[in-house]
């Protein structure tokens, strides 16, 4: 279904320990997650809160097991905080993950974000920009696409539950007020799903912005008692409305189908954050590992 080299598979450490919630899997040691990594059958990772942040360190132990970094999450706050202060900070993950040979760079904006917060409704008190918000974003996201480019990179915008840039239309916005040439996509099936998105519409719109893939799937019965009991992202997390592929309600195979059409190259990365307590993370690593396989190919 695929052309061949074109996509590779890695998967998120934050199965084995959450890097908002700490406490979830924090047992679990960083060589325990990459080795459980390599032994599932993945080709690579992004990086976790308990990874090596020395390049020569992390490419060690991750050439010992035959893996690769795919990308790493960066909190912007070019809504809420002076321009400079972002790009300091991002100039310096950028290096990070050049170092690590990665491609891209997966950014999202937590201005007003209350993805952290554990007390906060999810649905309730979703932030939403101003005009000059919208403004500031697309600028400091440009700026930033200048900057990742300088090293023959790419930003990829990551929509997010509980953030300015969560649904379809947000989105759409958000790639009308960005050049293609400097802001790209990360497609993100869960998130869609759990904002009430239709995946599948949403990658098909944005289809040639999209250099990035996070596969993860829903529990819609989880999803429900979401929005009844008013609770947090978090209390979500911990609640189980997050799994790895054909674990939950999505259909992935037009997705796959949709992908392989396409001209995309790059990483699918499985991230399914959970409590690693109630999900262990190499028996769904397995699982979702066996699952692309038996419906994509890879």
């Amino acid at each position: 279904m695929f052309k061949e080299e074109a996509v590779r598979l890695a998967i998120a450490p934050i199965a084995w320990t959450n890097d908002d919630m700490p406490e979830l899997g924090g047992n679990n040691t960083f060589e325990q997650c990459i080795s459980e990594m390599a032994l599932a059958g993945f080709q690579g990772s992004e990086v976790g809160n308990k990874y090596p942040r020395s390049p020569e360190v992390l490419h060690q132990a991750l050439g010992l097991r035959g893996l690769q970094i795919a990308s790493a999450w960066f909190s912007a706050h070019l809504t809420v905080r002076p321009y400079e202060e972002t790009a300091e900070a991002f100039v310096a993950h950028r290096d990070f993950l050049h170092a690590m040979g990665a491609k891209v760079i997966v950014v999202s904006e937590q201005g007003r974000s209350i993805q952290g917060q554990m007390d906060t409704p999810l649905f309730d008190a979703k932030p939403v920009f101003s005009e000059d918000e919208w403004t500031l974003l697309a600028e400091g996201l440009g700026k930033l696409g200048r900057l990742a480019a300088e090293k023959g990179m790419a930003i990829v915008y990551h929509h997010h539950m509980g953030t300015g840039v969560q649904t379809a239309a947000e989105i759409a916005r958000l790639m009308e007020l960005t050049d293609p040439a400097e802001v790209s996509l990360l497609f993100d099936t869960g998130h869609l799903a759990f904002s009430g998105e239709n995946p599948l519409e949403v990658l098909r719109t944005h289809l040639p912005r999209i250099k990035h893939v996070h596969l993860k799937d829903i529990r819609p019965e989880v999803v429900q008692r979401v929005k009844a009991e008013k609770l947090s992202f978090l209390q979500a997390v911990k609640a189980g409305a997050f799994t790895v592929p054909g674990d939950g309600c999505i259909e992935f195979a037009g997705i796959f189908a949709e992908l392989a059409g396409s001209s995309y190259t790059g990483w699918f990365v499985v991230e399914a954050e959970q409590d690693p307590a109630l999900a262990d993370p190499l028996e769904y690593a397995i699982k979702a590992r066996k699952y692309i396989r038996e419906t994509s190919g890879l």
